[in-house]
């Protein structure tokens, strides 16, 4: 299929499927949740459980009166509760796709990575994998990891390439481009990941990853502008034209994420990659919007 190369593409592409993910939310209670679930139901593409800490608020019970076919409530005693019961929701296979609501992250992980009731089976690597739309980029950009592994193994990136290469074929890319970023392109024992980049390179060549290019170290400026590379003599197809970008550690990925919001004005969509189903744990600070896409992202896949 023709690469996705913008957020809109995933919602008409979501609306054209013609078909519904179930979506366990827990603990929905705020503006942005119910922005989410109004617009989801508008285009089409999702039935929910709003798995509820307490009673119902009203504008939810407005919502499970307007689609009654397509919403249903659950009451639970606390916090804690509602996020049990919508991870179980999501073990027992009646929900695909499992979003935070007002619930603080740490609650839901509980439930999410409990060894007996959770979803996170026994040796998978969790990480948090986002999809940002940059003004000044040509396309659609799949970034890790800023938000789960503080500093990863080499067992964790290759992981974390693999999801994020499956995110960008989901997206219609069919040979991924991934950038193994760092702040030099030189392999340095004084930088252990650049080490841990040439294992990984050599295991693209062995087709450990199915059909992909991975090039590094190198820069984000390196990776996404071509001229920069040529400056540098960097010859690799990854140059100037990534689809990925693995980061070194999470602070350089999180940094990545907060500067493209702020100062670029890029859409992002993020969610766990590991678990049994995509799980959406938007920051309390991202907009109406990235949280919508976020849940679009969980369910393009499916």
């Amino acid at each position: 299929m023709k690469p996705i190369s913008n957020f809109d593409e995933i919602i008409n592409r979501l609306r054209s499927l013609e078909k519904r993910v179930r979506v366990a939310m827990a603990c929905p209670a705020d503006s942005h949740t119910e922005h989410v679930v109004r617009r989801s139901l508008e285009v089409g593409f999702a039935d929910f459980y709003l798995v509820c800490s307490g009673k119902c608020t009203p504008a939810f019970e407005a919502i499970k009166a307007q689609y009654p076919d397509h919403v249903e409530v659950m009451e639970c005693g606390d916090v804690d509760d509602a996020s049990r019961q919508a991870v179980a929701l999501v073990r027992e296979g009646k929900a695909d796709v499992l979003m935070k609501g007002t619930v603080n992250t740490d609650n839901l992980l509980r439930a999410v990575l409990n060894k007996e009731q959770g979803i996170l089976e026994k040796g998978r690597v969790l990480s948090h994998i986002t999809v940002t739309s940059i003004p000044s980029y040509n396309k659609l950009l799949v970034f890790s990891d800023a938000a789960v592994c503080p500093r990863p193994t080499l067992e964790q990136f290759e992981a974390i390439i693999g999801y994020a290469v499956g995110v960008s074929r989901k997206l219609g890319v069919e040979k991924p481009n991934v950038a193994l970023i760092h702040c030099t392109e030189k392999v340095n024992e004084k930088f252990p990941h650049t080490i841990s980049y040439e294992t990984l390179k050599q295991q693209a060549e062995e087709n450990v990853y199915g059909p992909v290019c991975i090039g590094g170290p190198m820069d984000v400026k390196t990776a996404c502008d071509a001229d920069s590379g040529n400056i540098k003599g960097i010859c690799s197809p990854v140059v100037g034209n990534a689809d990925v970008l693995i980061f070194p550690n999470i602070e350089s990925g999180n940094v990545f994420y907060k500067t493209i919001t702020l100062f670029a004005k890029a859409e992002t969509a993020g969610m766990l990659c590991g678990t049994t189903a995509p799980v959406v744990v938007a920051s309390r600070a991202d907009t109406n919007e990235s949280k919508f896409y976020s849940l679009a992202l969980a369910c393009i896949g499916l």
